[in-house]
């Protein structure tokens, strides 16, 4: 079968184009792209402006491609490239139409539960249920795929629009297209009964226009990739920031994780946002806090892209410094990052519920030098379990491993013994003053629980807490904080989310002892060790997380020199950034000071 080049690493510039730059310089920019490090174009093609002279009576030229000579930027840009061996691929934006085109077809249209549609900025929201995106959107690839060789595309914002850019909520589409496919009454929106159904219906509506856009490339034009959701030719992630969000330090990681892990052959782009917020476009990311995302995405294997609005001389941007430097990176070490894939011998699945619990166990095992691969739960069926030592549950309820022999330390109510559940402290008046011996506090819930094999950690009663002459009372009871039963260990309470609120270390280190698994060294803590293989060899990212702080990203402090202990066999080591060979002593390495980040490439 011939190699398609999106099989290989490569590095997007996306230019995120205002209807007012469709008389930008493409040699210009093009000249930017080299530089940077960039080998693809992200460029703005069709949907709700086409900036090319589209013949079709539902879509609206952009009227600034008048100042072009050639009144078509598309075409420009893709002959333009191709001479410099530079390709471009299309974004595509049919979340919207214009007025005209909505009076005209109002059931293409979203409808909200009160009967309103959803216009912003004037223009209307459209839903995938409806003949738009289920028919228009194939005759707009058509005549994209006509007219120029593009060499790939992605569709932006395909979804139910329940959320507009001012993160309004509008409730469940109530369009004819929507009653129509839809199994019984529609929900209104998030707290309605049967939401949880509704939103199966939304995904599978989407899998499948997913899916028949792909396969309607494919048949056209085999080498042109969709890029989208996870299961699209090249799955997606954005990595951005938003004004008024909880900052999760890790959340490029772990998104290119949980889609590496699921299928670690499939490329996967991290397109970084340049600007701060939506509606904040001009002003640029921190430069620290762009690095984390470019750093953290090819780590675990992603290719890295870089998104500005506009051009690069209109919107010159703070962080495209250190973004360039990171790309050329990329593109200097392409040997490393061909065929990436995780190496990690445990696996932490990520819940659809019970998210503090699993960002306290993910930060124990980065801190305690664990690697580790990260798999979202409702993909534990399709997943090779085989290759883990030991599989992590952060309070997943009920769970199905199938055949898998190896290890499993689980947590809250992970359901992986028979045990009976005698009782549930929930509350945060329930927990109070709860205590394990040794002095171990519980926060979050702890389940009574009765289990014929080995127990320990065992409960003391709660006694008074307010006044010292009367704080005591605090009895041995027979009910566990930790059960073990051959390769299984369960604490039936919320250690990870314990550890996430709070910040013992005792809690982090109970829960870590029990994986085992971490790499020897004496690195600190600050520390990320991130191991996968590549066709160059057995590869260690070492992230420096020294910067980690809160709601930001401060600059690292310098960390090293440490030791490090490398697998057995390995003869030779090559420091990237560094760019120094480090000798291999009784399976111990020196490694040089960490700045940003370094790779060590172990043959």
């Amino acid at each position: 079968m011939m190699r398609l080049w999106w099989q290989d690493p490569f590095r997007m510039f996306q230019t995120n184009l205002r209807e007012i730059d469709a008389a930008l310089g493409v040699e210009s920019v093009l000249d930017y792209l080299e530089d940077f490090g960039a080998d693809t174009w992200l460029l703005s093609v069709g949907g709700i402006l086409s900036n090319y002279p589209t013949d079709l009576e539902f879509q609206t030229r952009n009227p600034y491609l008048a100042e072009r000579p050639s009144g078509d930027l598309v075409g420009d840009a893709v002959k333009a490239a191709a001479r410099r061996g530079i390709r471009v691929m299309g974004r595509m934006d049919f979340s919207k139409i214009d007025h005209r085109r909505a009076e005209a077809h109002p059931d293409w249209c979203f409808v909200g539960p009160s009967g309103a549609r959803q216009v912003y900025n004037g223009l209307t929201s459209v839903c995938p249920s409806g003949g738009y995106y289920q028919v228009k959107l194939f005759e707009v690839l058509d005549e994209v795929l006509d007219r120029y060789p593009l060499d790939g595309f992605f569709c932006n914002w395909m979804s139910f629009n329940e959320v507009d850019y001012s993160r309004v909520y509008h409730g469940v589409c109530h369009c004819v297209a929507c009653q129509e496919r839809y199994d019984g009454a529609l929900p209104d929106d998030r707290d309605a009964p049967g939401y949880a159904d509704w939103q199966r219906f939304s995904k599978d509506v989407l899998a499948d226009l997913t899916g028949r856009i792909r396969d309607h490339l494919a048949a056209r034009r085999p080498e042109a990739p969709l890029v989208l959701g996870d299961q699209a030719d090249i799955v997606f992630h954005e990595a951005n920031n938003a004004v008024g969000r909880r900052l999760w330090h890790h959340r490029t990681s772990e998104s290119v994780s949980a889609a590496k892990t699921f299928r670690p052959t499939v490329p996967v782009l991290t397109n970084s946002v340049g600007f701060v917020d939506m509606p904040y476009r001009m002003a640029s990311e921190d430069p620290h806090h762009f690095a984390q995302y470019l750093v953290q995405a090819i780590a675990r294997g992603a290719n890295p892209s870089t998104y500005i609005m506009g051009t690069p001389a209109t919107t010159p941007y703070a962080c495209l410094e250190v973004a360039g430097q990171l790309t050329r990176f990329h593109r200097d070490h392409v040997d490393v990052y061909r065929e990436l894939v995780p190496a990690a011998q445990t696996l932490l699945v990520r819940p659809v519920h019970s998210r503090a619990e699993f960002e306290g166990l993910y930060l124990s095992l980065l801190q305690r030098h664990v690697p580790f691969d990260v798999l979202p739960e409702e993909r534990l069926g399709g997943a090779d379990l085989s290759r883990y030592r030991t599989v992590a549950l952060p309070d997943v309820g009920p769970v199905d491993l199938g055949a898998y022999a190896g290890r499993v330390v689980a947590t809250g109510t992970s359901t992986v013994l028979p045990i009976r559940r005698l009782a549930r402290y929930e509350t945060e008046a329930e927990v109070r003053s709860l205590h394990l011996e040794g002095g171990v506090p519980v926060f979050g819930t702890f389940d009574v629980i009765e289990a014929p094999f080995e127990v320990g950690l065992r409960a003391l009663s709660r006694a008074p807490y307010g006044p010292p002459e009367k704080c005591h009372g605090h009895v041995p009871l027979d009910h566990p904080g930790m059960v073990k039963h051959g390769n299984v260990v369960l604490f039936p309470w919320t250690i990870g989310r314990a550890y996430r609120e709070v910040g013992l270390s005792v809690h982090r280190d109970l829960f870590a002892d029990q994986v085992g698994g971490a790499v020897e060294t004496d690195l600190p803590e600050q520390v990320e060790i991130v191991v996968g293989r590549s066709a160059a060899g057995y590869v260690v990212h070492l992230l420096n997380r020294s910067g980690d702080t809160d709601q930001r990203f401060a600059p690292p402090v310098r960390i090293g020199s440490a030791r490090l202990r490398v697998p057995d066999g390995v003869r030779e080591v090559r420091a990237l950034v560094a760019q120094e060979r480090l000798p291999v002593d009784d399976g111990w390495v020196q490694v040089p000071e960490i700045e940003l980040f370094d790779v060590l490439v172990c043959v």
